[in-house]
């Protein structure tokens, strides 16, 4: 017989209890406590509050609401923001080993060619931002956003890089931004999902953890809106179900949810009563929103919208049409920026799709009276190599690899100064070297907008408190208005 299975049988349930440090008397007090907490949390939830109710910051923020573009697949910054004329000089030369140090690259050699800027460059405004010929539209607001230059990630692939600008850890599982502001702030409206989110392009690597709840209730999870169809799946009622029959069984649901709730104190009951009435308001809610006939002409041209097809522009319509109506957190996903063959054309596709609408979203904000409390945010997960990708196994030439050293990300409104520049790269564009902002960094000061403390928007969960910026983070207050 096997040592180890001898001694197991020879262990009592009066060895374990002697030898594990436990003890009757603290399983005792363990199951008391157990039945104390599991009671207070019965009494805190036998009224059903409302999980999603207006909550008060830690102080008085500029921001009340967030929309978030986000460009994944992470664009080239030396394409459309880092003008380095450097670069075309060392074009088809080597950077030197001291300037690459240690970085590792997803689908090059360190020692690959430079490749030079693809297009030209030109300063625009009064704060002379440099921005690219693939940025008409952005280049005639330059004075109402602030560029971050400097912008620096830990991840050099998709999932991994998306899922941490997005939650502030690499792995799935965290609470994402969204989903941190909606469990602080709370919703401004009971008609429509608190937290949206549309996508455009070709797929996320990241998938839905970019817009989960994590540990927190899944009553803080972004809505996924679809592009054609209804907007929700399973939002419109089956054939032969009319409002009254549909009222009653909601009613009859919700009671016996909240017998369950005042018998088990789970929050997710809660998130369901809460869901199956949202699901119902949204039967009206829901196509109002969506129909955008109501736009003038004006507007739609603004945003280069046709009304009847997806497109990235719509989606921002339909953003600044949901912060209207008390939405407080829009995710935009616009997939398809990874460059690794043909940068050029890469970066002409997508600005030709994002840069008119993305701008517009800021003007008509503006003249709606609504970007002083709206933030927006605009950027990928992290940038493009100064290096070129050319594998002809893999059919790829003149792109440029994954680089997570140094990027551009632009925001306005929302307490963010208005044309200003902040952070450099080096001649190369490989390193920052002036005014670094890590992810984290960006991440406390967004919470600092919307008027939290990111160091005490905390969750208690597997026995410590986390937050959105793990234990790092400062807010960079030179980009504050």
């Amino acid at each position: 017989m096997n040592p180890l299975h001898q001694h197991c049988l020879n262990v009592t349930r009066r060895h374990f209890l002697r030898d594990c440090g436990v003890g009757l008397g603290k399983i005792a007090l363990a199951g008391l406590l157990t039945e104390a907490l599991t009671n207070r949390s019965r009494a805190a939830t036998s009224g059903v509050p409302n999980p999603l109710a207006p909550r008060q910051p830690h102080f008085s923020g500029k921001a009340k609401r967030v929309i978030h573009l986000f460009m994944a697949g992470a664009p080239s910054q030396l394409e459309l923001f880092d003008f380095k004329p450097e670069l075309a000089k060392l074009e088809g030369k080597p950077l030197p080993p001291s300037v690459i140090g240690g970085q590792r690259y997803a689908f090059i050699r360190p020692d690959a060619a430079v490749l030079g800027p693809r297009y030209k460059f030109a300063k625009h405004g009064k704060s002379g931002a440099e921005l690219s010929e693939m940025l008409p539209h952005l280049s005639k607001i330059v004075d109402d956003i602030c560029l971050v230059h400097s912008v620096r990630t830990d991840q050099f692939n998709h999932a991994p890089a998306q899922i941490f600008f997005n939650t502030g850890f690499s792995q799935p599982g965290r609470p994402s931004l969204g989903s941190w502001v909606l469990y602080g702030l709370g919703a401004d409206t009971q008609e429509l999902p608190a937290f949206v989110v549309m996508s455009t392009g070709s797929g996320l690597s990241g998938g839905s953890a970019l817009f989960s709840s994590g540990f927190l209730p899944t009553i803080y999870n972004g809505i996924r809106f679809r592009n054609q169809g209804p907007p929700i799946l399973n939002v419109n009622s089956p054939a032969g179900v009319d409002a009254r029959l549909q009222r009653d069984t909601l009613d009859l649901v919700s009671s016996l949810n909240q017998r369950r709730l005042t018998a088990d104190g789970d929050p997710e009951i809660a998130t369901r009563i809460a869901s199956y009435e949202m699901a119902f308001r949204l039967q009206t809610s829901a196509p109002e929103l969506m129909d955008l006939k109501s736009e003038s002409k004006e507007t739609l041209e603004l945003y280069g919208c046709d009304p009847a097809k997806p497109s990235f522009a719509r989606a921002c319509l339909l953003a600044r049409r949901m912060i209207e109506r008390g939405v407080r957190f829009v995710n935009i996903y616009h997939e398809g920026w990874d460059a690794h063959s043909d940068v050029a054309g890469n970066v002409k596709s997508n600005a030709a799709i994002t840069d008119q609408a993305s701008a517009a979203l800021v003007r008509d904000l503006k003249q709606r009276g609504l970007l002083d409390d709206t933030l927006v945010i605009w950027g990928g997960e992290f940038g493009r190599t100064p290096m070129v990708e050319s594998n002809p196994a893999l059919g790829r030439s003149l792109g440029r690899d994954h680089h997570p050293q140094a990027y551009t990300i632009w925001m306005a409104g929302g307490g963010i100064k208005a044309g200003f520049n902040y952070g450099a790269t080096d001649d190369l564009g490989f390193h920052v070297v002036e005014n670094p902002v890590h992810i984290h960094d960006l991440q406390a000061t967004i919470l600092h907008c919307l008027g939290f403390d990111h160091e005490k928007l905390t969750y208690h969960h597997a026995g410590r408190d986390f937050r959105l910026t793990d234990v790092h983070g400062q807010v960079v207050r030179e980009l504050l208005a």
